[in-house]
């Protein structure tokens, strides 16, 4: 078996975390990495008591949580080192106990990253806002005419093994965080697939998709580095 290490960003997560924690497959992975971006709620604290490792990054931002928990897995001497990391939101709106087949396709040597696509799943009533939606179509439609990659989700449930990650330098801190990642794939030509999965309404309000300006600021940093990489 793989080393698998998982990475969830969160950011005033309180009322879900540990429901995320709780469903990810016993056995299944070595460390859950919860990074705290900046929560004012008792995230930390209860995520530490579900179990986690919880790393802080005081500075807002996504990308800079997901960098965080890099840094971490990466420190590790070579013996515990991950072979593949998850990334997994900590709202509870993705199904940690399908982890299993997210990997599979890296288990099996057919891809180097798989993003679960929410497009190719079953999505509970109220999952996905339209901005959502309209903004996952333009984005992959943009990543298919420029890059020539065929996805259907920015779907923040993805897997990838860590020495590709790494080769891919990420560098977004922000909402083009899961766009970037794509984006450098295709122009490296690294393998990738995507897996059905399920969604559902999150716990609580988006910090994105929910408010006019997160909408507004996320899209034009997805549109803004979709060209920045090409």
């Amino acid at each position: 078996m793989p080393r698998i290490n998982v990475i969830i960003p969160a950011y005033n997560e309180e009322q879900s975390i540990a429901k995320v924690l709780q469903a990810i497959p016993a056995g299944f992975v070595e460390e859950v990495i919860v990074v705290n971006n900046n929560s004012s709620d008792r995230t930390a604290k209860v995520a530490a008591a579900a179990g986690a490792t919880v790393l802080e990054e005081p500075t807002p931002g996504y990308g800079n949580a997901c960098l965080k928990g890099i840094a971490y897995a990466t420190a590790k001497p070579i013996t515990t080192r991950p072979d593949i990391i998850v990334f997994l939101d900590g709202d509870f709106s993705d199904y940690p106990e399908e982890m299993p087949q997210l990997v599979q396709p890296i288990m099996e040597g057919r891809a180097e990253m798989v993003i679960g696509s929410r497009a190719l799943g079953n999505r509970g009533a109220g999952a996905m806002l339209p901005q959502q939606i309209f903004g996952n179509w333009l984005a992959t439609s943009l990543l298919r005419l420029f890059y020539g990659a065929r996805f259907t989700d920015l779907g923040p449930f993805r897997a990838i093994k860590l020495d590709t990650l790494l080769a891919l330098s990420m560098r977004d801190r922000t909402y083009g965080w899961t766009v970037e990642m794509q984006a450098k794939a295709a122009r490296k030509m690294i393998s990738y697939t995507e897996v059905p999965v399920t969604y559902r309404k999150r716990i609580g309000t988006s910090k994105v998709s929910g408010t006019v300006k997160g909408t507004v600021m996320a899209g034009y940093k997805i549109i803004l580095t979709i060209f920045k990489y090409l």
